[in-house]
This record gives structure tokens, sequence and C-alpha cells, in this order.
């Protein structure tokens, strides 16, 4: 089968693609023939191998599993002995062990039948980005209706979501964005939209039950002055420029969170079949919509990591297989 390889930590020069094959599948997962794959943050930042911390689990000199991509959706071709959830045909949605291939293995639990009303494109840049925006919203934000959310970063992969998922929770929401990114911010449902350059969020005299800061560089003190009294920051995803650990900034926050009477804390998002249910069903009645601002073919993959990796991508990049 075709699919997008590495070999070592490096430059988007360093996926190629090649004949390998195919995956061989544990009990409780299923083989799903891919028809499209999302590229999030995460798979540049695996393909650059920063922050160095993370090679130990993933190799030192290159990364054992070889084929990049997790963001998938698909039809369903082989199913494991302990499969209960999903039958050959099915299409599915999700995430998958190197999507960025013809074929791909994925456990069942984090795969959700997919909604017929998106496209193979629009399904297979869900999960990842999608069931971050919830877990930071939901489980750790706490968000509730009538509250006021401050989304820095809106126009992102995650920022789409959560712009849309806090709305659907019910929040007033303010997103943070460049200038020409702001009728896209406007047109998710975001009540208000700070232009980043021509406005600082910190200085409006505005305070936000809850913050989320994603991918962001905003000190803890201007994020703190934005908050109520009792507000709650939530930082998702690592430094930019974290080289060796790239979470300074929420080990600081974590910390300080325990000296004063706002909650900061960060994310950590896994993906669970349960949350894959809820943004199917979000999506099944409209009130949430993947934002794709570009397909590549699998041959290009390289290129469409790289656009991701520079940061100005309008929502989110899908590959067609």
């Amino acid at each position: 089968m075709r699919a997008i390889v590495q070999n070592g930590y490096g430059t988007a020069d360093v996926l190629r693609m090649t004949e390998i094959e195919p995956p061989a599948i544990k009990a409780d997962e299923v083989l799903v023939r891919v028809h499209a794959a999302g590229v999030d943050r995460g798979t540049w930042l695996l393909m650059t191998g920063q922050p160095y911390a993370v090679r130990l689990g993933l190799g030192l000199r290159g990364p054992r599993d070889r084929v990049a991509g997790m963001d998938v959706a698909g039809t369903v071709v082989e199913v494991g002995a302990a499969v209960t959830r999903f039958a050959v045909g099915d299409d599915v949605f999700g995430t998958a062990r190197g999507s960025f291939a013809e074929l791909a293995a994925a456990r069942q639990n984090t795969l959700a039948l997919k909604p017929a009303t998106l496209s193979y494109e629009e399904a297979a840049v869900v999960a990842v980005s999608g069931v971050t925006a919830l877990q930071a919203l939901r489980d750790v934000g706490r968000v509730r209706a009538g509250q006021h959310v401050l989304v820095i970063g809106a126009s992102g992969g995650v920022g789409t979501y959560a712009v849309q998922l806090a709305k659907a929770f019910g929040a007033e929401v303010t997103g943070v964005c460049s200038t020409e990114k702001v009728d896209l911010v406007r047109s998710l449902g975001s009540d208000h939209v700070i232009d980043y350059r021509t406005a600082d969020f910190g200085t409006g005299g505005h305070r936000y039950d809850l913050i989320l800061d994603i991918g962001g560089d905003s000190s803890l003190t201007r994020l703190r002055r934005a908050l109520t009294p009792r507000g709650t920051l939530v930082i998702v995803g690592g430094s930019l420029d974290g080289k060796w650990l790239g979470l300074g900034r929420q080990a600081r926050a974590v910390a300080l969170s325990l000296f004063v009477r706002q909650r900061l804390t960060m994310v950590i998002a896994k993906q669970r079949h349960p949350d894959m249910g809820t943004l199917a069903e979000l999506i099944g009645t409209g009130r949430v919509a993947p934002v794709v601002e570009a397909t590549y073919p699998l041959a290009d993959a390289p290129e469409a990591v790289r656009h991701v990796g520079a940061g100005k991508t309008r929502g989110k990049v899908a590959i067609r297989v």
C-alpha cells in the first residue's frame, strides 16, 4: 500500500511516499481503508521531534511508528476478534495509527460512525482538534451557560471548534485572531471578535469567566488580568518555541494556581469514543461544523504538513487518499 513515512526527525523533507506492507490489527482494533486524513499541529511536532522530551516515548533517532498521521475517516475492511462496536463496511472517523496511508489500524474506542452529513475530508479533521476543544471547555474549563468565554487562537484547528462548542454550551464567546481571519471567526458564531493586531484583550477592561489560550504566548500576568477573580484559564498546547519540554508556562500556571483564587490549568486531551459520539451528535444537529481550508492529495502530504506548521491555517487541512 502507499503511505507517507519518515525515518528521522526534521522538516517536511523527511516525509516521503513509498510502498509498505498493510498494518496488522490487534484484537481490539479495526483496519480502515482511509479515504481522508487530517493534518493537526501535533503531526508537525511529531515530525520535527520537538519538544525533545517526546523522543523518549517515540524513539530517540526516529519514530518507531514510521507512518505519519492520526486523524482519519474511511471504511472498515477488517475487524479484530474483540471488536464489538463496528462491522466491515461501516464508515467511521476518529484517530488511527498512521493515517497518511491507504490502510490504517485503529482502536475501536477512538472511532465513531461517520455522520452522513459530512464528507470524508470534513470527517477526517474532527477527532484531534474537536476532542481537544471539547475536553478543554467541558471537562477542564467546566463551561456553563451564560459565562463569558475568551478563545485566543480562535481561527485555528482547535479554536474553530472551541468557538462553536462554547456557543453550543450557551456561553457568550469572544474570539481573538488576526485581521484576515476576523470574518471566519465571526461566521462561526462568535459574539465578539478581537483583532490582536489592532486591540489587546487584556486592556479593554472586560473580564472573562473562562479563557482558552490555544498555542499562544501571552504571559500569565496578562491572562490573569483578563480573568474574573474566580475565573478559569485553560492552556491548550505547548509553547511554540519550547524545544526541550514546551510545558514551562503550563507548569508555572498549575503551581501558581495553588496560591490564587483563579484556576490556572492545562488540558492533555485523550481520544475517547463517548467524546467522538458527542461531537458526531453536535455535528449532526448543525451546531458544530468542521472548517476545511484546503485539501491535498496523499502525494502532497509533506506540503500539507509544512502549511500547517507555518501556523497560518484557517481551520483545518485535509489529505485525500
